[in-house]
């Protein structure tokens, strides 16, 4: 019998290393939503800085997560920190 070791993607890896990453996820402490959301924030600031339009940013992102409405990521990318 092998151990199997499951390496989970660390889509948070420019903020916290994959080993605090694999940990919280392994405890349940991850966000999804607001993980997805980061990354779509964080595509929508690439799109724009290399002078994509704001809505054909848009709909680029909406090919990554198509069951998501273009008013939906409109309203994720100008949300309003807290």
């Amino acid at each position: 019998m092998t151990d199997r070791i499951i390496k989970i993607e660390n889509p948070l890896s420019d903020l916290i290393s994959d080993e605090i990453y694999e940990l919280l996820s392994s405890h349940n402490l991850i966000d999804e939503k607001a993980v997805r959301d980061y990354q779509i924030r964080k595509k929508f600031k690439q799109l724009r800085a290399g002078k994509v339009s704001a809505g054909d940013a848009i709909d680029t992102i909406r090919e990554e997560y198509p069951y998501l409405q273009f008013d939906t990521i409109r309203k994720i990318v100008y949300q309003i920190s807290k």
